[in-house]
Formats: C-alpha cells, structure tokens, sequence
C-alpha cells in the first residue's frame, strides 16, 4: 500500500492537512531506502543518518509544497537528494590523491534486509542493488562531481527518466544526459576493470573456503600463508587512516612494518558488510578476561584470490551488530 494511498484513507486532500504524528508514520516507511541512497551519494553511514533527519525535517516544514504530481516517495527522494548535494558542497573534500576515500564507512547488511522488496525477483534488479552497494562501488561514486554523481546514481541505480531528474535538478534533459555519459566514464576509471567478473555471495562455496582460510592464516599470524590468498595487484586500505597500499609485496611489508607478526591471541569472526564477505577480529584483553574488538577486513575477491582489502577500526562494531566481546572459549 503506497504512501499516497494512506493519504486517501486519512480523509485529507493534500500533506498540508496531515498532523506530524500522521506525517512521521507516512515519512518512516521510506527511511531505509532513503538512508541507502544517501549512503550512496555521501559514502558515510553517519552522514546518510543525518541526511535521513534533515530531509524528514525538511519535509514536514514543506509539506504544503507536495502537489501529488509525483509520489510521495518521489517526492522525499527530491529532498534527500538536495540535501545530499547541499552538504556534499558545504563540506565534502575530494578523495585523497592515492585514491582512497576517508571519510568511507561500512553499511551493515542486516539493514539491507530491510529495504522494500520492489523488483527483488528480477535477477537484474537483485544484481544492480548488490553492485551498487559494494565498496568499490562506493568509492568510485564518491570520485565524481556531486551532481553528475545525482545524475548517475537516479538514472542507473534507482531508475528515474532523465526528464524527472531534469526536474529535480532544475536542469535541462540534455543536460541531465550529458552528466549521466561523464559520470559513467569517470565510474569505469575508478571502477576495478575485472568488475563483471567479481565472485562472491553466500551461494559461493568457493569465497566461503576463501574467506576461511584468510581468517585462519590471520588468527595464526600467518604472513606467508596470507600472501598466497592476495593477488599481485591487491589494494589495501583503513580509512580513515591516510594511505592506499598495492601489490602484494606492498601489502605484506606494510603488515610487517605496523607489527602484525607479534600479535597473539586473537579471533576470528566471519560476517558479511555491503554484500561482501568479512572478517572480524578480536584480540585478547587480559585485564578484561575476555578478547575484544580490534578490526573488521572487509574483503573483494576476483577469481580465487583477494584483490581488495578494506580494513575498518573497531568502533564499526557495534554498528554491524558484531559482538563487543569474546569469552576465553571463543564463543559469542
């Protein structure tokens, strides 16, 4: 049952006429896929949080505004949109020169469950949604001009006519389409080239033995045995910590240099975030008799073998739902 049904039903013609009780019922039942789209646009959970607040407050002070010549789905995506694109000009500075992107937080997948499920029986619908959630996805977005980065992600990832766009914008449809063929070029530079051959997703068996053997060659600080899962052209990253490292030797060395091999006593807990596989760690405390959060790898696999590594710090954890401590046994 659509928003603008619920309107019918509470007897009023227009927003105008709608209590904030009324309005906050009709505004929450878009909040997650309103979130996600403003992850998409700003790459920050927290900064999508913030967004989320700002359009229902901006909503609710506009709601005579609402015509009914779009849905009010539609018409929340208009304000989230232009608030994205308000904060992205206020305070976003581009990405770092060696690529990677700072501000970049990981989006918990228990909360992609919740999202509607509109296409989510069509394969391509199922494909684009998982694609356009994944990190890699995420960073090149986050390389693009705020608005061509609009254009790109309302036409390619929610489906809107370049006309309705145009109007959200204030822009021209030739205008529209213009940004939408720079911001696709700029995607297939920051995009890694092998896209369309990532692996990956619980029905793969060969990721799942992948991602065990990354965890267990991780918990027995295995340097060795962790070079053989990465590719030669592995990228290694922990935002917000400055520095982008590539190639396998690269990787390793800098693992050798911040003292990975003189680690003890940690666990491994294997989860999932923006649709990839993850590996949570654990190092043992013993002043607190139990081992406690230390990073979360989240990792990109091509063709057998690792070919990314986004590593987040620990206070992501409560966020993904990861327990906040292990026991002596290693049980949760």
């Amino acid at each position: 049952m659509s928003a603008d049904t619920r309107l019918e039903e509470l007897g009023v013609s227009g927003l105008g006429e709608v209590d904030e009780s009324a309005f906050s019922g009709l505004a929450q039942r878009h909040r997650r896929e309103l979130h996600v789209h403003c992850y998409r646009m700003l790459g920050s959970f927290e900064d999508a949080e913030d967004t989320v607040q700002e359009t229902f407050l901006r909503a609710w002070r506009r709601r005579e505004t609402f015509e009914g010549r779009s849905t009010f789905r539609a018409w929340l995506y208009r304000i989230a949109t232009n608030a994205c694109l308000d904060l992205l000009a206020k305070c976003r500075p581009a990405p770092a020169t060696g690529g990677e992107v700072r501000w970049l937080q990981p989006y918990p997948d228990r909360l992609l469950d919740e999202l509607p499920a509109g296409g989510a029986d069509e394969p391509e619908t199922v494909a684009v949604a998982r694609e356009t959630i994944e990190l890699a996805y995420l960073v090149a977005v986050q390389h693009l001009a705020p608005r061509p980065r609009a254009v790109l992600i309302l036409r390619d990832v929610l489906g809107w006519p370049a006309k309705d766009v145009a109007e959200l914008l204030g822009d021209s449809v030739n205008s529209v389409n213009s940004a939408l063929q720079r911001a696709r070029a700029g995607m297939r530079e920051h995009l890694p080239a092998e896209r369309q051959d990532w692996t990956g997703g619980e029905e793969d068996a060969g990721t799942r033995e992948l991602v065990r053997r990354y965890a267990d060659a991780s918990v027995a600080t295995d340097v060795n045995g962790l070079a053989a899962l990465l590719r030669d052209d592995v990228r290694c990253s922990m935002p917000p910590t400055p520095g982008l490292y590539v190639g396998r030797d690269t990787v390793v060395n800098s693992w050798i240099e911040d003292g990975f091999e003189n680690l003890e006593n940690l666990r491994a807990v294997q989860t999932a975030v923006n649709r990839q596989p993850a590996v949570a760690f654990y190092l043992w405390r013993k002043q607190e008799g139990a081992y406690l959060p230390l990073t979360i790898d989240v990792l990109r696999v091509t063709g057998g073998a690792i070919t990314e590594i986004i590593t987040f710090h620990d206070d992501q954890f409560p966020r993904l739902g990861l327990p906040q401590r292990l026991p002596a046994d290693g049980t949760e």
